[in-house]
């Protein structure tokens, strides 16, 4: 497919002529694709490096290679950033690739035979039941702050929601009747979550009695914060290390712990792979399968129960590594009481002792 006419005829110094399209690249994700606004501030941070390095090269868009963009890469690591990083400014660039090729913009897409770094992927972080109860029960409630703390990680870990889901919602999003809150997830993609009873009741008595008083201009978020508005990001980063500190946590604890309990929790319960990953949210279900490898109190209980050196290794104080069982078959090599008795005799029962003893005198 040919170029548009005239393109790049003029000015072909790169930041001269992409600035314009990244911006129309980012109103197209906005507009078509629904992305977030974190998300869109993110590619346009990392388009505009993508663009200070070809400006640094003397290369225009129609111009790069794949060496050029290896380059790039390569530039990006010795920055010191990882493999996670590093696929990401390249998804970007990828984007914005594929976006000019359907504008004819560009003859050829230079990402398209280029690999993207493979990161290494980490098991998330999670809590143990307790831990979880301790961190969302830590709010001092008798404080107006406090309640809506409350009412806030309440619903973060009942819901699993993602910390920018937990902020855009919405009074009209909540069913108390029902029992279900409308998530709005990446993409502009909305999903119907269930609640527990619990939550719903903290976050209705915050609606109640004190967002009004928080109220001061017309704001539709549910959870403001002192002055009547959203809360951000930040505050709500904040309000987690509170609560853990007051829970007594030593683990850094951040609002996709209490997703990744969420999500443990109901699978190590026995929920059903499918439903989870609809509550959460997820594409692809491979996303959701990660949490399937966690080591849950229920591998923990089953490992210990069938494999014997966990058994040996739980007993190790109590009886140098032996189950009170196991020391009393070590005593008799686990055989019977008349065994044991040939254990005395050399392992030969007490008939077999006297026959060897008339055959000895026979022979003798």
């Amino acid at each position: 497919m040919a170029p548009r006419p005239g393109a790049f005829a003029d000015r072909r110094v790169a930041g001269a002529v992409s600035e314009p399209l990244i911006d129309e690249y980012l109103g197209s994700l906005q507009v078509e694709r629904g992305a977030a606004r974190n998300t869109l501030h993110a590619y346009r941070r990392d388009l505009t490096g993508f663009e200070q390095f070809l400006a640094r090269e003397h290369r225009s868009l129609d111009a790069v290679g794949v060496t050029d963009l290896s380059r790039y890469l390569a530039t990006l690591r010795r920055r010191g950033l990882g493999s996670r990083s590093v696929a990401r400014h390249l998804s970007a660039v990828r984007g914005l690739y594929r976006f000019l090729m359907d504008g004819r913009h560009i003859a050829r897409d230079p990402t398209e035979h280029l690999d993207s770094p493979r990161p290494a992927r980490r098991l998330p972080r999670t809590l143990s039941i307790e831990d979880t109860t301790a961190l969302v029960e830590s709010p001092d409630t008798s404080r107006p702050d406090g309640l809506r703390d409350r009412a806030l990680l309440e619903l973060l870990y009942a819901c699993g929601l993602r910390a920018s889901e937990a902020l855009g919602l919405r009074v009209e999003d909540l069913n108390f009747e029902a029992g279900y809150v409308i998530v709005t997830g990446k993409g502009n993609r909305q999903r119907l979550v269930p609640a527990g009873a619990q939550a719903l009741d903290w976050v209705r008595r915050y609606v109640t009695t004190v967002r009004p008083r928080q109220l001061r201009r017309q704001c539709p978020a549910l959870f403001l914060n002192r002055s009547g508005g959203s809360m951000s990001r930040q505050s709500l980063w904040n309000l987690i290390r509170r609560a853990a500190r007051r829970a007594g946590l030593r683990a850094t604890v951040s609002p996709h712990t209490l997703r990744h309990s969420f999500a443990s929790h109901l699978l190590e319960r026995g929920a059903d792979l499918r439903s989870v990953q609809a509550m959460l949210g997820h594409v692809d279900i491979s996303t959701t399968q990660i949490y399937t490898h966690l080591p849950s109190s229920v591998v923990h209980d089953m490992y210990r129960q069938f494999h014997p050196r966990a058994r040996a290794r739980r007993a190790a104080v109590a009886g140098r590594g032996e189950p009170q069982a196991r020391r009393a078959d070590r005593a008799g090599r686990g055989e019977p009481q008349a065994r044991r008795a040939d254990r005395a005799g050399r392992g030969e029962p007490q008939a077999r002792r006297a026959d060897m003893k008339i055959g000895y005198k026979e022979t003798g």
